[in-house]
């Protein structure tokens, strides 16, 4: 039997509460609430949370102290709520470890679509292979992860651009595996993708054009259609 993922909102609106409440259940979520940092403590101290709901503006210690005294001790992702001109706030929310933010007033289904995104973001990084190695063999390529650099098999370094990069060590990770779009932008880009962002494409692509021996028939990065992309060589971690 699956069990649900379980979410904490913390707000002190008991409105606000009662509506993701409901709200989150509906759509499949196990949902726990607290109106301040104590009731937070409490939960989290007896309870594992797939995800934390913040508001930022808490009676007593504020979202941002909480955010901070979370990150210490837990990975759990947080979505933080702020209202609509606090963007000096987000900005250090995110830089003190919250994985994403939404201004009030919301629309539930967007925090429902970002919590999903950030959900899947952590799902797949905790599926990801570790790469304790300093270097990974495909084909004919090497890739230096500390030099951040991809080398031929004469040792003749391939420029690549940061997101080319961080795009092809997402694939590297996860060889074998037919990662959607989505996916693919949420590990790659992270909160900077954008709904119906279709460069993913284009970096596909690119990387293609430097790495296939023909670009048009490509052997190392397939299209699955109606799903994504494949990445099909071995990867040998040095």
């Amino acid at each position: 039997m699956t069990t649900l993922p379980h979410v904490l909102v913390v707000d002190d609106h008991l409105e606000i509460r009662e509506l993701l409440k409901r709200f989150l259940e509906q759509h499949g979520y196990r949902v726990s609430c607290a109106r301040d940092g104590r009731e937070m403590r409490k939960l989290v101290a007896g309870h594992e949370f797939e995800l934390i709901v913040l508001d930022l503006m808490l009676p007593g210690d504020d979202g941002l102290t909480l955010c901070r005294e979370l990150r210490a001790s837990s990975e759990t992702p947080i979505i933080m709520l702020t209202a609509m001109g606090e963007e000096t706030d987000r900005i250090i929310g995110l830089e003190m470890g919250a994985d994403d933010y939404l201004p009030k007033p919301f629309n539930p289904r967007e925090l429902l679509a970002r919590m999903k995104a950030v959900l899947r973001r952590t799902s797949t990084r905790q599926e990801a292979v570790e790469i304790e190695a300093a270097t990974c063999k495909f084909e004919r390529w090497t890739l230096d992860l500390s030099r951040r650099e991809l080398l031929d098999e004469t040792g003749v370094v391939l420029s690549l651009s940061t997101a080319e990069f961080d795009l092809l060590k997402v694939f590297i990770e996860r060889p074998q595996r037919v990662l959607s779009r989505d996916q693919l932008l949420d590990m790659a880009r992270g909160r900077e993708a954008q709904v119906f962002d279709r460069s993913i494409d284009t970096l596909v692509s690119r990387l293609r054009r430097k790495l296939e021996l023909d670009a048009k028939n490509p052997q190392i990065i397939k299209t699955i259609w109606g799903g994504g992309y494949l990445f099909a060589a071995e990867v040998i971690h040095d």
